[in-house]
């Protein structure tokens, strides 16, 4: 089966396994086929040599979390996650992949009415006691919601689909703080409803290039784009390998994680008391593999706490994975244990998380985490606790 992987993205793994320690299948299982050389050594049987697609053999690229942890780490280069990420596209296209009812979980993301009043829904089950553990929501979802008010024109606030009905008090601090240091905010809300992330890693590209499309119309060029969801700015960073026009690369160039903004403009924020306490950092994935500008969370953070410390598990991965932490459970869990055991051994008073999966995961083992921006909204005495 053509899978329509690039030959030298593929030949470039040397089979050298310096990526085994970085990955959190092979660490929690052990096992080859677990592990990114393994996958990679897979795609060449399938792709050059016709291999079938047994139940092993999805079962491998079915349980990649997708966290890219191996790239740092690999002499070579290999662009681990573009080659899973087609991979799981080809066989989603053939049906092999993503089977109907996860492409139908899809839809409402798209949908920001749709989305809201589902979530909303969920709430209220939430409070009665109906939502199946299984879905790893831990954190009391809001039933109402505030709109997020535009304050001028000099960024743009990417909102998007899951964290905007979940999470958007994380989102009103984020906006907080940037109105702290200077600058008009204009949330995207309907404009770019679903930035595609989780739809990419199920192999659904076609949905996340039109989500991709529809975004670079809708939001005038020159002002920088701030997203506060890892994962969501990974994606959003990846647009111009994923549509491959000058388009699409020049808006990825202005996208910024908002901790990677807000560093290079610490002399605009006001000084302010340091919060009274010890904060471990947890770095999503896609903030520190993928976008690797993790280093501006304590950057942005460092003022604001007492003491910022940082966890001895070298970044691996937490298992939250997007959707992974639903549809593999037992793994999600595996993973979750080695970074809660690392968080444990560092005695933090609070976990900083940029990535609102990530959040929810940990919180699912009694992890007390909150966004980065939260903190430093609190710093800087500008938190809103209205509902």
């Amino acid at each position: 089966m053509d899978l329509h992987l690039d030959a030298d993205d593929l030949n470039a793994c040397v089979q050298c396994g310096l990526c085994l320690p970085h990955c959190p299948t092979f660490r929690v299982t052990g096992d080859e086929a677990m592990s990114p050389r393994g996958r990679i050594h897979l795609m060449r049987e399938v792709q050059d040599h016709d291999a079938p697609l047994t139940d092993e053999v999805m079962e491998s690229f079915e349980t990649c979390v997708q966290c890219r942890g191996c790239e740092p780490a690999c002499p070579s280069g290999v662009p681990y996650g573009h080659l899973m990420e087609q991979t799981r596209e080809t066989l989603a296209d053939a049906g092999a992949l993503t089977p109907l009812w996860q492409r139908l979980a899809f839809k409402p993301l798209a949908s920001p009415t749709l989305l809201q009043t589902g979530s909303s829904a969920l709430a209220i089950a939430q409070r009665l006691h109906l939502v199946p553990k299984r879905l790893g929501i831990s954190t009391e979802l809001p039933i109402r919601r505030r709109p997020l008010e535009a304050s001028g024109t000099d960024v743009y606030f990417f909102t998007g689909c899951v964290m905007d009905a979940w999470q958007r008090d994380v989102h009103r601090s984020g906006i907080r703080v940037v109105e702290a240091a200077g600058f008009g905010v204009t949330p995207t809300n309907e404009l770019a409803p679903c930035c595609g992330a989780l739809q990419a890693h199920a192999g659904l590209a076609e949905d996340t290039r039109s989500l991709a499309k529809k975004m670079m119309a809708n939001l005038e060029p020159g002002r920088p784009i701030l997203v506060d969801s890892a994962g969501c700015g990974a994606a959003m960073k990846d647009y111009g390998h994923l549509l491959g026009t000058p388009e699409a690369l020049a808006f990825s160039e202005r996208v910024f994680d908002i901790q990677e903004w807000l560093a290079g403009h610490m002399d605009r924020l006001p000084v302010a008391e340091p919060l009274d306490l010890r904060v471990a950092i947890q770095d999503p994935c896609h903030l520190r593999h993928v976008q690797r500008v993790h280093d501006a969370t304590r950057t942005v953070l460092r003022p604001y706490v007492r003491e910022l410390v940082e966890l001895d598990d070298e970044g691996l991965c937490c298992g939250a994975g997007g959707a992974y932490s639903v549809l593999q459970p037992d793994l999600a869990g595996q993973i979750r244990d080695r970074k809660v055991a690392s968080i444990e051994r560092s005695t933090p008073d609070i976990v900083a998380s940029a990535n609102p999966g990530c959040s929810m995961h940990l919180a699912g083992a009694g992890v007390p985490t909150v966004h980065p921006m939260e903190l430093v909204d609190r710093a800087l005495g500008r938190a809103d606790t209205a509902p």
